[in-house]
């Protein structure tokens, strides 16, 4: 229900489904940014395709595909609710799956191309000293790759936030459960309360500059990666 007050609900909501998408997407993106630059597949350039779609693709159709996918009689939803009994759909942990689809592209394509800037020069040095690729890669590829995961982190995250027609499509607007904060701006403008829309949209516009700001300083302070 609309009222004079601004709810914070939808803030705290929206600020923990960034969190947490940006967590699996780190933890699903970094394996998948590393094949993607190794591989000699020629499942590639698909795969890649894939990847990059929800830059191209509308928010309102992937919505769409996602609701289905995740709906009762989808094959992701019904599976999911066969085994737990919860529905995925209009729920946070669908809104947690549509989002990681949705900004796969914000964290892969970053470590994709920091990956891709070492080359294999860190891993064949680690090697020659007798280190395994697990080892070479967190005591070497890791540290080397902060500009990225850095990059990665925080599109990831500002993406999320600004989330609309995808989490309304899945998640719907339910107060405390799927209703975030760009819905939220929607529906104060939709009522005509303005003020209370420039808050929300004011305190969005202010945390995403500052962030960038805080990234961009960061990156300039950061040592360059060598190849």
């Amino acid at each position: 229900m609309i009222s004079g007050a601004v709810d914070l609900g939808p803030v705290w909501l929206t600020l923990q489904l960034a969190g947490i998408t940006v967590l699996i997407l780190l933890t699903l993106g970094t394996p998948l940014a590393w094949w993607l630059v190794h591989t000699r597949s020629k499942f590639r350039v698909g795969i890649e395709a894939v990847v990059a779609l929800p830059l191209v693709l509308p928010p309102t159709v992937l919505g769409f595909y996602l609701l289905i996918l995740l709906g009762p009689n989808g094959w992701v939803g019904g599976s999911v609710e066969a085994l737990t009994g919860s529905p995925l759909s209009f729920s946070f942990a669908g809104l947690v799956f549509a989002s990681t689809l949705y900004s796969l592209p914000f964290v892969v394509q970053p470590l994709q191309s920091n990956f891709e800037s070492l080359g294999n020069a860190p891993i064949e040095t680690a090697a020659s000293l007798g280190a395994s690729r697990w080892d070479a890669f967190y005591s070497v590829i890791l540290p080397l790759s902060r500009r990225g995961y850095l990059t990665a982190t925080v599109l990831g995250f500002a993406h999320t936030l600004g989330e609309f027609g995808v989490v309304l499509m899945v998640g719907g607007n339910i107060p405390g459960k799927t209703k975030v904060i760009s819905i939220e701006i929607y529906d104060r403008v939709e009522v005509m309360e303005y003020s209370q829309a420039h808050i929300l949209s004011g305190g969005l516009l202010l945390f995403s500059f500052l962030v960038l700001l805080m990234v961009y300083s960061l990156n300039k302070k950061l040592p360059v990666n060598f190849s």
